[in-house]
């Protein structure tokens, strides 16, 4: 017997209260209090300076230990959505509101699915307020906070929307790296009628994007796609017409395979652009390498799962954004699993109720199997 919590309520309650990134407060209070009767011991801490709240809610001990893991901070709403984006609202068989989709509803959907008794294992979640900013006080704080108290998940699920067209088509079984980088390409101004008296950046950062451009990174392999490199923006300093710039930057993102590292991309880019702009410098942040679960139990677990709810076998996908399994991979075998993802992030944003639902005895079934 389950503990009696809709998915689809707890869900819009989560979205009633509104948690931009960095999330903290409120919110964890909806989770905490419906939780807490589930008989999880609930720690709530803050880290960093604005600060970041994250939760870690445990119940039972040994193993084996299953994790959930997910984010309650959302993104922006924006302008233009048809109602309040924090006022969720059920319409045509869909929940409406931000965060419905990405991703109040999975953490909603796995708590409805707890079971009321467990007769072994340990089962947690792992929740941070910071997955859709920085993420520098979010998941890898909680990390910290388990190392710190020897605690080690066997596997952990990640409650992201991963799938595409209908619900259980696509599980991620790993992730793509990302790393952003700066270019500024120095100069010196001066009056475009007299350009021996200035130093023009412009067509040396061509230059760089140029070459850049052309760079071949690698073809992929049997479980990732090509590594790509795109341009984000490219600028010089602001200035009259006839005035040559005094600096002329660039930014890129460069999403890469478990064939690169993001310290040798770094250096490769930084290589390039100060051959071809000599004096240029390149700034780097590296958001996550690229992981790959090996195939095993939460494999298992997770497809056999999706296959007797839906009678849909999930494409073991690579492709798409990071998540913070790129940190929890370090913790042990991760997977992500969720909701169609059509309307993360945009207007309207929106889960089907009956998918809200289906992912909930998803989520019930991994947690039996899990434990059987």
């Amino acid at each position: 017997m389950k503990h009696p919590i809709d998915p689809v309520e707890l869900a819009a309650a989560l979205i009633a209260v509104p948690s931009v990134t960095p999330a903290r407060g409120e919110v964890f209070d909806v989770l905490e209090a419906a939780l807490v009767p589930l008989g999880f011991a609930v720690h709530r801490f803050l880290a960093g300076d604005e600060p970041v709240e994250n939760l870690v809610a445990l119940r039972g001990t040994g193993a084996p230990h299953f994790g959930f893991a997910g984010h309650l901070d959302v993104v922006p709403p924006g302008g233009g959505w048809s109602g309040d984006p924090f006022v969720p609202r059920i319409e045509d068989g869909l929940l409406i509101g931000r965060g419905a989709n990405d991703m109040k509803s999975a953490i909603a959907a796995f708590v409805a699915a707890i079971p009321t008794r467990q007769e072994k294992g340990a089962l947690s979640l792992l929740i941070t307020g910071d997955e859709e900013g920085p993420a520098l006080h979010g998941t890898v704080a909680i990390i910290d906070w388990l190392e710190e108290r020897g605690i080690r998940p066997d596997f952990i699920l990640i409650g992201e929307p991963t799938s595409e067209n209908r619900l259980g088509d696509t599980i991620k079984i790993g992730r793509r790296g990302s790393v952003n980088m700066w270019i500024e390409v120095p100069g010196t101004q001066g009056h475009v009628a007299y350009p021996h008296k200035a130093d023009n950046p412009v067509p040396k950062l061509a230059r760089v994007v140029a070459a850049l451009d052309a760079l071949h990174l690698d073809d992929g392999n049997d479980a990732f796609p090509a590594s790509n490199l795109e341009f984000t923006d490219v600028a010089a300093t602001p200035g009259a017409p006839n005035v040559i710039p005094g600096g002329a930057s660039a930014r890129l993102n460069i999403r890469f395979n478990n064939l690169q590292r993001g310290t040798d991309l770094v250096a490769r880019v930084t290589e390039i652009a100060e051959h071809e702009a000599p004096g240029a410098t390149v700034r780097a942040l590296i958001s996550g390498e690229a992981f790959l679960t090996p195939p095993g139990l939460l494999y298992d677990l997770v497809v056999s799962a999706i296959r007797e709810e839906t009678g849909v076998e999930p494409q073991l996908s690579t492709g798409g954004g990071t998540s913070d399994g790129r940190f929890l991979i370090k913790l042990c075998p991760v997977v992500d699993f969720g909701l169609p993802n059509a309307t993360m992030h945009k207007l309207d944003e929106s889960a089907a109720l009956g998918d809200i639902r289906s992912l909930s005895r998803i989520y019930g079934r991994v947690i039996a199997k899990a434990f059987a």
